[in-house]
């Protein structure tokens, strides 16, 4: 059984290090924070290694700990937190410098690139799969590992509203609610509450929006500038592909955001009905989930939309 093994590994460590891939979302900073409070709990100390995030989630339990990087050149164990594959793993040095190395994942995509890899495309969160890690391995769910797990979970499935939720995932809301946890409050600073930076960017993608295909692909991005005028944090772009998504008609959602000054942009996509946006990212180097993925692709603004747009028209046939 991959989790006795998990354990195995956990229980022989003295070093570990936890990773989650670049640009993280509210799902790789909670279930991080989540493991390393459950590690604490099996009396194992573990370094949480996040370039960058969201100021949005500061407020998870221990956040102020959260490293840019480490010291320690090789860690005896490497935990790898909702991250498909292995080009994306922030600070993926030292997941490849470990002597042992766990992926714990639930991206339909993953390509297994761990030792030991436990992944469950059925869960809507990593923080859910964590839930049951909880109970295999008798660790009890504190009210901060509550905060984490459920800050991943309302963020990953939109707050309840998108494809791919469980009646486990209501239950496990249920059993954090009964503990303690803040759910309106993690809701509010999660789904609720938008930085300045956050709404002027939004007026942005809004005024260069495009529907194409006759109303069923929406389109637009921003670039460096734009961040740049706007004083723009890590995570202040987060949730812009849905102003496309959210208009009636929309079957495919665009949002691409210029990387640094290269040229190169970030591409998010969102999809409703049979389009598998996971599919059209692995393309370009990318992945996810089947109605949300991203990818990394080299061009113009004129030029990333072509070549995506090639790709979609044929799901759209």
């Amino acid at each position: 059984m991959t989790l006795d093994e998990i354990l195995k590994e956990i229980k022989q460590a003295e070093s570990i290090v936890i990773l989650t891939h670049e640009t993280p979302d509210g799902d790789a900073v909670g279930s991080s924070l989540a493991m390393r409070l459950m590690l604490n709990y099996l009396g194992k100390e573990a370094d949480v290694i996040i370039p960058e995030y969201s100021r949005m989630f500061r407020f998870l339990p221990k956040a102020q700990e959260i490293k840019i990087e480490s010291d320690i050149e090789k860690y005896d164990l490497a935990i790898s937190l909702d991250c498909a594959n292995f080009k994306r793993l922030a600070q993926n040095q030292y997941f490849e410098n470990a002597k042992k190395t766990i992926v714990i994942d639930h991206h339909g995509s993953n390509n297994m690139y761990g030792d030991l890899n436990y992944v469950n495309p059925v869960a809507p969160a990593c923080c859910e799969i964590l839930v049951g890690m909880t109970k295999y391995f008798d660790i009890p769910i504190s009210k901060d590992i509550g905060t984490c797990i459920i800050t991943g979970i309302i963020t990953d499935t939109g707050g309840f509203r998108y494809m791919g939720i469980t009646p486990d995932t209501f239950e496990y809301t249920a059993e954090l609610l009964r503990i303690g946890v803040d759910i309106p409050d993690i809701y509010k600073r999660t789904m609720g509450t938008k930085t300045k930076a956050h709404f002027e960017l939004s007026k942005r993608v809004m005024d260069r929006l495009e529907l194409l295909e006759d109303g069923k692909v929406s389109f637009s991005y921003i670039n460096t500038q734009d961040e740049l005028e706007v004083n723009a944090e890590p995570g202040d772009h987060e949730g812009l592909v849905n102003i496309g998504k959210d208009i009636e008609g929309v079957k495919v959602s665009i949002f691409i955001r210029q990387k640094d000054e290269e040229n190169a942009y970030k591409v998010s996509l969102r999809s409703e009905d049979n389009i598998n946006v996971s599919d059209i990212c692995l393309l370009f180097g990318g992945g996810g989930h089947p109605r949300a993925a991203g990818a990394l692709i080299q061009g113009t603004v004129q030029e990333v939309k072509e070549k995506l747009m090639k790709e979609i028209r044929k799901w759209m046939v």
